[in-house]
C-alpha cells in the first residue's frame, strides 16, 4: 500500500494512493498508517490536494559514505562499520516544498536516497530478523547537504541539519523488496528536461538495510515514524536557486523539491 499525509479543504490526514499515473487518488483513512486502516469515505483526486512529509518522526538518522562509489567521489575509505548521523526533525519538508540554500554555505548538493520507516513497533536492540519486522515501509529521500561546511566543520550537524534540508515523501511504501531498486537523481533549470546527475541500485549499498536498522537500534531507541536514510550513490551536484531537484526510487514514485535562496 502507499499511505500519504495531505491537506485538504477539511484539514490534514492520512491517506491511501490508489490507482496508477493515468489516474491517481487518495482515500482517507481515520487512523496512523501504523494502525488497522479505517477509512472513512472521503475520496480526493491526487491533484486536488497537497501532499506533506509522509509521516511524523521524532528524528532522522542519516548514514554516510554507504555507497563505495560516493565514498570514493570524495577520497573517502568505505567505513568498517556503518557512519551514522543525525538530522534534525525541523529539517524535514515534503513533496514540491522549496529547498532553502542557506547564506552560510556557497555550495549545496542533493544526495538521493531510499529512506527506511519504522513501524508502531519500534527498535531497541533487534537483531537482523527483529530489524527486518521493525520496519513499517519505505519513501524517498534527499540527503541535502552544504559541502563545504561539511568540509570544514569537525562534525556534520550543521552541514546536514539546515531547515529543509531532508525532503522526503511522496509516500510510504508497504511490502517493497528494496534488495535492488533503481535510484535516480535528476537536477536542472527546466523542471521539464532534468539531468541525471546520480544513477545508482540499493544493492550496491555497503551495509544493507537489515544491517543499517539494527546497528543504529543498538544506539539509540528507535521510534514509530522514525526514519534512516540509507546513504547515496556517486554523481551529487551542486543545486542552485532556481533549479529542481527530482529524486525517483522504483516501485516508489518520484520526490520533486524547488530551489530557492533564503535570502
Amino acid at each position: 500500500m502507499r499511505f500519504a499525509r495531505f491537506v485538504h479543504a477539511g484539514g490534514v490526514s492520512f491517506g491511501v494512493v490508489e490507482g496508477d499515473a493515468s489516474g491517481l487518488t487518495i482515500a482517507e483513512i481515520g487512523s496512523l498508517p501504523f494502525e488497522e486502516v479505517r477509512f472513512t469515505g472521503q475520496r480526493w483526486a491526487l491533484a486536488d490536494v497537497r501532499l506533506l512529509a509522509p509521516i511524523f518522526s521524532s528524528k532522522v538518522i542519516g548514514v554516510g559514505r554507504n555507497y563505495a562509489d560516493h565514498a570514493a567521489e570524495f577520497g573517502n575509505e568505505v567505513p568498517k562499520e556503518p557512519l551514522i548521523f543525525i538530522k534534525p526533525s525541523t529539517s524535514v519538508i515534503g513533496p514540491n516544498d522549496a529547498i532553502r540554500l542557506p547564506p552560510q554555505s556557497q555550495r549545496v548538493e542533493e544526495e538521493g536516497e531510499l529512506a527506511v520507516v519504522i513501524g508502531a513497533t519500534g527498535a531497541r536492540r533487534l537483531d537482523r530478523a527483529g530489524a527486518e519486522k521493525a520496519i513499517f515501509g519505505y519513501t524517498i529521500g534527499n540527503d541535502v547537504t552544504a559541502r563545504d561546511l561539511q568540509r570544514s566543520d569537525p562534525q556534520w550537524t550543521r552541514a546536514k541539519g539546515f531547515d529543509s534540508f531532508c525532503p522526503i515523501g511522496p509516500w510510504i511504501v508497504t511490502g517493497l523488496d528494496v534488495s535492488d531498486l533503481e535510484i535516480r537523481a535528476e537536477v536542472g533549470r527546466n523542471p521539464e528536461a532534468l539531468e541525471t546527475v546520480q544513477l545508482g541500485r540499493t544493492k550496491d549499498m555497503v551495509f544493507d538495510v537489515p544491517t543499517l536498522v539494527s546497528y543504529v537500534s543498538h544506539v539509540m531507541t528507535l521510534l514509530p515514524g522514525d526514519i534512516i536514510l540509507t546513504g547515496t550513490p556517486a554523481g551529487v551536484s551542486q543545486i542552485t536557486p532556481g533549479d529542481t531537484v527530482s529524486v525517483s526510487i522504483q516501485g516508489i514514485g518520484e520526490l520533486r523539491n524547488p530551489v530557492v535562496s533564503l535570502d
